[in-house]
């Protein structure tokens, strides 16, 4: 009777260092899992920082074309409006030697 509760005890404490040691182990795996999660996060931020600035680099592009595109009609405008003055001002140069 003594041996059984001698082996008794002794399974009783083996299963206590079991259950001791998953745990630890447990413990150990969430915090892996943990540094996972904030790797992941971190990744995830990244990742859209990254879409992010891509938007802004074409909103930006955009907005440069528009404004090159209205320097553009700008300057034509100018051009036919130095046209107009010259033929103007030849014009006012024939009235005057006649």
């Amino acid at each position: 009777m003594e041996q059984e509760f001698g082996n008794l005890n002794n399974g009783a404490a083996d299963i206590k260092t079991l259950i001791e040691i998953f745990n630890k182990t447990l413990e150990k795996i969430e915090k892996r899992l943990s540094r996972l999660e904030k790797v992941d996060s971190i990744e995830h931020r990244v990742a859209v920082n990254q879409i992010d600035l891509s938007d802004i680099k074409e909103a930006l592009e955009r907005i440069e074309d528009i404004h090159k595109r209205e320097i553009e009609h700008i300057h034509r405008r100018l051009d036919s409006h130095l046209v107009k003055i010259a033929k103007s001002e030849e014009e006012i140069i024939i009235l005057k030697s006649k």
